[in-house]
């Protein structure tokens, strides 16, 4: 046999195995010729990963995020933050959505998560629907990252390609949540450093804070910026003086922690660009959203003033830089599971 025919043979051989295993493992890919790395495609994850397992994957999503969000506009960015807490502690893999049980120390006790963090009884109707249409077959991470696109959709803002086929993990980490997500009143380097160790640049940092453009924050992760941002019991100078003033009728010195206040006040439920334009006008809520304009970084002001000037450029990056987000450290192929209650590990 000479070589051409040893080669084609191969070839041959391959395509039929790869052909068997996507008959026997519906969904799953070997996915030839993708590329290692956050910025490149993974092992088994690509957007026609329930093509034939469950094509009907997206209009379940949707059609129970339709309902939960015309009930609760809040939830959409509930949800969406969902994601990125999920993302940023050991990559996505649904950990958490885990309850504490034995071995597990649930990421919901954590601090930048506790008595603030939403949207779990919306993940399980989806999971719940999903376990009926396809038993067995879509993750809970992969839930995450649809309910966050859908919620974006639905709030008004981009659409975008999204990558699947995620598996869930067996494990949690409470000191992982408490270390890797980013805390309200982040310095600009400090914000810079937290994106990095994610592999994840100043124009994800800036797209990514653009997700405030929806949902409240509670008193207490603002109060510092109101009576003592330098540790001199002073305001933030940075804060509008008029803005500054209504904050404090909400967020009082003493008590009222969990009273909220919208991070978008001109338009709370729609996803658009107005979150960078009240930035430019010393609007922005949190001290990590005003030091994306006041941190004295040239790029990040920079990149706040293109996106308050442009919603389709925002959107743009926004999208771009969700699917890079959501491609942190994915569990694939046969690691992890995928979990039938996403509160627990099977």
């Amino acid at each position: 046999m000479d070589f051409f025919c040893r080669v084609t043979l191969a070839l041959m051989v391959i395509t039929f195995l790869s052909a068997a295993l996507s008959q026997a493992h519906p969904g799953f890919n070997f996915g030839w010729g993708g590329h290692g790395g956050i910025s490149g495609g993974y092992f088994g994850l690509f957007p026609e990963f329930y093509q034939s397992s469950c094509p009907q994957v997206d209009d379940i999503v949707v059609s129970v995020l339709e309902k939960a969000i015309a009930k609760e506009p809040r939830m959409a960015a509930s949800l969406l933050r969902l994601h990125f807490h999920d993302c940023f502690v050991q990559g996505c893999d649904a950990s958490v959505l885990l309850d504490d049980s034995t071995g597990i120390a649930s990421e919901k006790r954590s601090v930048p998560n506790r008595n603030s963090i939403r949207g779990f009884e919306v993940i399980d109707e989806i999971k719940a629907k999903l376990e009926e249409a396809c038993p067995h077959t879509v993750s809970c991470a992969d839930i995450l990252a649809l309910a966050a696109r859908g919620s974006t959709v639905l709030s008004g803002g981009p659409n975008w390609v999204l990558p699947l086929g995620r598996r869930d993990s067996r494990s949690a980490s409470l000191s992982g949540a408490n270390n890797n997500i980013p805390p309200p009143n982040s310095t600009l380097p400090n914000l810079v450093t937290f994106f990095e160790r994610q592999g994840l640049d100043e124009v994800d940092l800036v797209a990514l804070s653009g997700g405030h453009t929806i949902g409240v924050a509670r008193c207490t992760t603002f109060k510092q910026r109101l009576y003592n941002q330098n540790g001199n019991n002073q305001p933030d100078a940075t804060l509008d003086r008029t803005y500054y003033y209504g904050l404090k009728s909400v967020c009082p010195r003493s008590g009222g922690d969990n009273n909220i206040s919208p991070l978008d006040f001109a338009s709370p439920a729609r996803f658009d660009n107005t979150y960078f334009k009240l930035i430019l006008w010393g609007k922005g809520l949190l001290t990590s959203d005003e030091v994306l304009w006041t941190g004295n970084d040239r790029r990040t002001m920079q990149l706040v003033k293109n996106y308050a000037g442009d919603e389709g450029l925002f959107f743009e990056q926004f999208a771009n830089s969700m699917v890079k987000m959501g491609n942190i450290r994915p569990l694939t192929g046969y690691n992890g599971e995928v979990r039938k209650n996403c509160r627990r590990i099977n």
